[in-house]
């Protein structure tokens, strides 16, 4: 039913004080300064009718018992949350279900890198790719596998791929080891002088941060290099 111009609009988070809105504070302060509802109110995006989506988000927390509450909740939960439609019901539910996925993960669990075979296993998809990627398989201290982000899609070239840029993250999430991986389109794992010079630069960027360059790997379809293995740019 359309509604009457004396209807209030639906509330979004755009309609908050710029202070107050959650997506411009994790932005400029990070998710550590949202409280739990703010944060899943970036989920939901939009409130009903009567309220911020804020303040829908802290009766959806209210009403499961806190962020404990996602871990229990069934497809017949939330049905009578008034605001909260079924797409609404369909974003909590993913996120309790990752929430319980990531509940059962042990840092065991993570793939461990003893030599470049265990880490090309982790990247071999990028041999199919129409164009250069760059990924940084992200370490911890036991050389386990915390993350692998993509950095860069593009020609790559010492020029392009800044060295502040691959160990960003690394030194976000303070992991103390790294691994670059870029693939070659044509197919030929082949160094390239760029890829020689890349590497140079980023083992000494690496030792000036204090954190292990372990290897640069070129994935194609034609095979693989490891750049330390093969003691180039190392």
């Amino acid at each position: 039913m359309p509604q009457s111009p004396a209807d209030p609009p639906n509330l979004s988070i755009h309609d908050l004080p710029e202070s107050e809105r959650p997506r411009e504070r994790f932005i400029r302060l990070g998710a550590a300064s949202l409280t739990n509802a703010e944060l899943l109110a970036l989920i939901l995006r939009t409130g009903s009718q009567q309220e911020s989506v804020v303040h829908l988000s802290e009766r959806v927390l209210a009403r499961i018992g806190g962020l404990h509450g996602l871990l229990d909740l069934g497809p017949a939960d939330l049905t009578d949350i008034h605001g909260l439609g079924e797409t609404k019901r369909l974003q909590i539910f993913a996120a309790a279900e990752l929430a319980r996925r990531l509940s059962t993960i042990s840092p065991h669990d993570q793939p461990v890198i003893r030599r470049a075979e265990d880490a090309i296993g982790l990247v071999q998809d990028m041999a199919h790719l129409a164009q250069e990627h760059v990924r940084a398989l992200l370490l911890d201290s036991g050389q386990r596998v915390v993350a692998i982000s993509t950095i860069y899609i593009g020609t790559l070239n010492a020029s392009v791929v800044r060295v502040a840029e691959v160990y960003r993250e690394a030194i976000t999430r303070n992991c103390p080891a790294l691994i670059l991986a870029h693939n070659h389109p044509s197919g030929d794992p082949a160094p390239s002088p760029e890829d020689v010079e890349l590497t140079r630069a980023l083992a000494a960027a690496g030792d000036l941060l204090d954190i292990q360059f372990v290897d640069h790997l070129i994935v194609a379809r034609g095979g693989w290099t490891s750049m330390r293995e093969s003691n180039l740019g190392f």
